[in-house]
């Protein structure tokens, strides 16, 4: 039974978020701040997090950043502000999606589900020695590594996805929704501004080799190097 760690100091919203995971058929674990959840999570294994942003002590953010040192977990973040800046933080911090307060408990499940159920396929015909190189870009995919002009550059799991998903549709324009599905998932429910925030933060992460991402105005991106 797949295991989720729900993390809010609002009682009634973990208790809401419980019930709704529980009739979906997971096992739950709750914390009540980002602190007991960096603890429990040192101790347990989790297929996913649903994580609010403010909260006492550790909010969510800082709380993901530690996490992420230890495990890889996708954690879905819960938040009252839905300001672009506090999503784009939230993606920088390796947060695999984004859900504004108030939601629907149905639509948090659906995303829940698609979240998982993505985070456990590995990226598609992995070779034992697949490595991709554009003039100073250096991409080690079994090593789940990227370098640029010689140094490691350090990229979330989800931006990860994203390069690589570009480089195997080289020279292929792809408009949102493509991307969407190619790397979130087919039933992804998020919107279409998460493909250009996560863009923007991979994008700052390729150094010079940025522009190897093309804009085609009106209809999506190209990766030409």
């Amino acid at each position: 039974m797949p295991k989720i760690l729900i993390v809010d100091d609002e009682p009634e919203i973990v208790e809401l978020v419980r019930r709704y995971a529980q009739r979906g058929g997971y096992e739950t674990k709750e914390a009540y701040d980002g602190t007991e959840a960096i603890e429990i999570c040192r101790n347990e294994d989790f297929d996913m997090i649903i994580m609010d942003v403010m909260m006492p002590e550790t909010d969510g953010f800082q709380a993901c950043k530690e996490i992420r040192k230890m495990k890889d977990i996708p954690v879905l973040m819960l938040s009252a502000r839905g300001a672009e800046y506090d999503k784009l933080f939230g993606f920088e911090v390796g947060v695999d999606d984004y859900l504004t307060k108030p939601f629907s408990p149905k639509e948090l499940m659906a995303r829940v589900n698609v979240i998982i159920n993505r985070h456990k396929k590995t990226v598609p015909e992995i070779k034992s020695t697949e490595k991709f190189i554009f003039d100073g870009l250096e991409i080690d995919v079994l090593g789940h590594n990227v370098y640029v002009d010689g140094e490691k550059t350090e990229l979330t799991a989800k931006e990860f996805d994203l390069l690589i998903f570009f480089v195997r549709n080289k020279g292929i324009v792809l408009n949102r929704d493509k991307i969407l599905n190619g790397v979130w998932g087919y039933d992804y429910f998020g919107e279409d501004r998460t493909v250009d925030w996560q863009i923007k933060l991979l994008r700052g992460k390729l150094g010079i080799y940025r522009d190897f991402i093309h804009t085609v105005r009106g209809v999506g991106y190209k990766f030409e190097p």
